[in-house]
């Protein structure tokens, strides 16, 4: 007998599912240590749209086992600078939250597939404006807006394509 502790409701997900990651998608390195921690997040960029997922895993449940409100709340924080750095010509920068808005619409459930897409609305010289939508499975389950800071360049300010998807 395995002396190794399991999860019951992860147990129930076929092993296909747990690891099924769409087509095209990719494992990114994005954020530092706290985003991956809570990935992995993968990336697929299409030649004009960058799309961001991850699967619902265990760890990222509520008791429910539905993925939890600050897990989605740090996909959606990471979604719109992701997409400023591929769908917006502009110098490679920080971009620390100013203010992030969310819907919440719908559930997540344990094993569903998350992905998001982004808009950058309008830049200034110091602020990022930007929108996206987060599905489940193909249903939309949060809506986020959010204003982001112009910060520091990284690097030279000239990586275009940072996650490695080109």
């Amino acid at each position: 007998m395995s002396s190794t502790p399991t999860s019951p409701a992860f147990d129930d997900l076929a092993p296909e599912t747990a690891l099924n990651i769409p087509e095209g998608f990719r494992a990114v390195k994005v954020g530092g240590h706290f985003i991956a921690h809570n990935g992995p997040l993968y990336g697929k960029w299409d030649g004009k749209r960058l799309q961001i997922g991850f699967r619902v895993e265990e760890r990222h449940t509520n008791p429910l086992k539905i993925c939890h409100g600050g897990m989605m709340a740090t996909f959606a924080d990471m979604l719109i600078p992701c997409a400023a750095m591929y769908q917006f010509e502009m110098e490679r920068r920080f971009l620390p939250t100013i203010s992030l808005q969310m819907d919440y619409m719908g559930a997540s459930p344990l094993g569903a597939w998350v992905q998001g897409e982004g808009d950058v609305l309008k830049t200034t010289r110091n602020m990022l404006f930007g929108q996206g939508l987060v599905t489940a499975d193909g249903l939309p389950v949060l809506r986020v807006s959010g204003i982001f800071k112009m910060g520091q360049l990284i690097g030279d300010g000239k990586a275009h394509d940072p996650l490695g998807l080109k």
